[in-house]
């Protein structure tokens, strides 16, 4: 039997992935890229406390991969071997990404992932990101938006739940399932939870660069 470990952000298309395979496969894990420093996903910044209450309230286990703050593409794939390798002493066959429509993406994972003996599973790959969010919506999946690119999405959008109104307000620019990095969010309820993960934030937001992220207390 596969074995399967995805590759976590905690938001929507990672859920939907997860929601997708639980149908039919053996899903016994998930990744996620935490930031030592700061304790705070990659990207999203959401904290890893956060991120840890969400794979029990999914009853999975996590596998945090820590980063130094400062690091170059090369550190980056020295760590992220490390972990696949461990994930294979683990027994697991499978590593699945939640990636919509980007080749160049799917193709630089293609080619890193040649190095290890896990296998890709991509099943969310072409689908439409408009039925996409729609689905995630009516089967009952709650997110909060917890980072925008600004040069892309007003930061008004942080702190906003995903749903019907969300998707209204979008700009006509902007993928709804955020494809082209436009917001990330983190979803915290749904059919496949335990229990709803509770989380409070205080309603400014942190900037950096051109992002800008929710402030979770």
């Amino acid at each position: 039997m596969n074995k399967i470990c995805l590759s976590w952000s905690g938001g929507r298309d990672s859920m939907m992935m997860l929601h997708e395979l639980k149908k039919k496969e053996n899903v016994q894990g998930l990744l996620t890229t935490f930031l030592k420093e700061s304790e705070k996903m990659m990207m999203h910044e959401v904290p890893v406390s956060l991120v840890s209450k969400q794979a029990q309230a999914l009853g999975l286990p996590l596998y945090p991969v820590w980063f130094e703050d400062t690091l170059n593409n090369k550190d980056y794939e020295n760590v992220m071997m490390n972990a696949l390798g461990k994930l294979r002493k683990e027994q697991f066959t499978h590593i699945g990404f939640g990636d919509l429509y980007l080749e160049d993406i799917r193709k630089y994972r293609e080619e890193q992932m040649k190095k290890t003996e896990l296998e890709l599973l991509f099943p969310l790959w072409g689908k439409d990101t408009r039925v996409l969010s729609n689905e995630f919506i009516n089967e009952g999946y709650r997110a909060v938006i917890v980072c925008v690119d600004e040069e892309q999405l007003d930061p008004r959008f942080l702190g906003r739940v995903y749903n019907e109104e969300f998707l209204r307000d979008l700009p006509d620019s902007v993928d709804p399932c955020g494809e082209n990095g436009e917001f990330h969010s983190f979803v915290f309820d749904g059919p496949l939870f335990r229990e709803p993960v509770p989380y409070t934030i205080d309603g400014s937001y942190r900037k950096w660069d051109r992002f800008s992220y929710v402030k979770f207390i």
